[in-house]
């Protein structure tokens, strides 16, 4: 936090600057009210570097559209009905929006909108007062409704009116608490987190959409974990990622083995760090890497056995692989990120045992294979999941593992490992065993690629002979 003088500072040269000034007085002239509103100047105060700058006025959206007319490089009408109108003013992408003052039905997914008649009344309609702050422009004024400086000075996360009022108007609201916490590293006060269980249930008037997007928002801040667990504690979890919470019930009061919700966190904790370790910090953050270490191990409650004494927890991989498939689709992640995810949780343990056994060649391929693109997340993913306290066992894991990548990055060398195919194509194998195209052809490949795996590149002519032998003695072509 820096000095209430320091970020005004700050943001007076924001104000000073194109094409703020431009707005500020254009929108003036016309009789408007104009304000910099929420993240920008919460940023600000915090000292952090500003990436959006969101602006609200008076103004209708069509008297917004007018005003800018004059000196717009472009008009996009990104959201009328929601107020918004968006341009490019001197080379920035700029949003405004009209005053609002939104609320939901007691059974609506999607907010009645209303458009506010006073900059106090579109503050205190705000998620958290941390957002409830604007710069009204050009008078250069610092608004704030209730106790937004105070809440930034102090760390913490309170709602402009009541939680109460705050979560019924946009349940939503309860996951973005969630995620300014993680975010800023701030403390949701017991008023807030007592309303966010209480009523965690209005949650579910919330489209799917809105859920994931949120939860993709928490889980790509620099620590997510603070804003998990209170997701967990409050009970809101529990309606959209079920799976997860009921990690925290596979606790064993006995101890007869790790608990596995804070395992899964550390997991998560540990991914982020290889994510920057990995890429020397200049990585975005990896949104199918922390999915699949989140979920990786949400197998274990339904195939959690106590077995003399011990206890196992067999093919939890792969049925976590299917259960994170069927959450991920409830909540509407694309295709090709549910495969990802669901290929890494379904590969997590494939490594271990390898310290002990040693890999041919041929399974160090079928490693690098069934990996394909997610070899690297699998990479992480393996060495995140080694949260032993037993220091020997850990070091003898992580050389283990670095003995794996050496042989992957020398074979990779030798044999162009990441493009393993057999030494002969579809087309190839058609005319040598005068083969129309059917299953007879993808039979023939697949045991081309068993030989590419198993033994390595063999060259056309020694493939070719091989594929004859085969197909003679399974009776297929000639």
């Amino acid at each position: 936090m820096v000095s209430v003088a320091s970020a005004l500072e700050q943001l007076r040269v924001i104000a000073q600057s194109q094409p703020v000034y431009r707005l500020a007085e254009a929108f003036s002239a016309a009789g408007h009210e104009f304000a910099l509103v929420g993240g920008p100047v919460r940023d600000a105060m915090l000292g952090r570097a500003l990436k959006d700058l969101d602006f609200t006025t008076s103004a209708t959206p069509d008297q917004i559209e007018s005003v800018i007319a004059p000196m717009a490089e472009a008009i996009w009408d990104v959201g009328r009905q929601f107020g918004t109108i968006a341009a490019r003013i001197d080379g920035e992408t700029v949003e405004i929006t009209t005053y609002r003052a939104d609320s939901y039905a007691s059974d609506s997914r999607k907010p009645e909108v209303v458009f506010g008649t006073s900059l106090a009344e579109d503050l205190i309609r705000r998620d958290f007062t941390i957002n409830a702050l604007a710069l009204r422009l050009p008078e250069m004024k610092l608004e704030d409704v209730n106790t937004g400086v105070d809440d930034l000075l102090a760390g913490q996360i309170r709602t402009p009116a009541s939680p109460e009022i705050s979560f019924t108007d946009d349940p939503l609201r309860m996951l973005r608490a969630a995620r300014f916490s993680a975010q800023l590293g701030f403390e949701v006060v017991p008023e807030v987190q007592h309303a966010m269980s209480e009523f965690a249930e209005r949650l579910e008037i919330i489209s799917a959409e809105r859920i994931r997007d949120e939860l993709n928002k928490l889980l790509l801040t620099a620590d997510p974990v603070p804003g998990l667990r209170l997701l967990v504690d409050t009970g809101l979890a529990e309606l959209f990622l079920p799976e997860f919470t009921a990690l925290r019930a596979t606790q064993d009061e006995h101890a007869r083995h790790k608990d596995v919700y804070e395992h899964s966190l550390k997991v998560l904790e540990q991914a982020i760090e290889l994510e920057h370790e990995r890429a020397n910090g200049a990585v975005k953050p990896d949104l199918v890497l922390r999915l699949a270490a989140l979920l990786h191990d949400i197998g274990k409650p339904s195939t959690r056995r106590f077995e003399s004494g011990g206890v196992t927890f067999h093919h939890h991989d792969v049925v976590g692989a299917k259960l994170a498939k069927k959450r991920l689709t409830k909540l509407r992640y694309d295709n090709e990120t549910i495969k990802a995810v669901c290929r890494l949780i379904e590969l997590h343990l494939r490594f271990f045992g390898y310290g002990d056994q040693g890999w041919s060649d041929s399974a160090v391929r079928r490693y690098v294979r069934d990996a394909d693109s997610q070899l690297e997340r699998l990479h992480i993913l393996t060495r995140a999941d080694v949260t032993t306290q037993n220091v020997r066992k850990a070091q003898r894991l992580e050389f283990a593992y670095d003995d794996l990548e050496a042989r992957i990055e020398q074979l990779s060398e030798e044999e162009e490992l990441k493009a393993v195919r057999p030494d002969l194509n579809g087309e190839e194998i058609m005319r040598i065993l005068q083969l129309p195209p059917g299953r007879e052809v993808g039979r023939a490949y697949a045991y081309l690629l068993e030989l590419r795996l198993d033994e390595g590149a063999l060259g056309a002519a020694e493939a070719e002979a091989r594929l004859r032998a085969w197909a003679q003695a399974e009776g297929i072509g000639q």
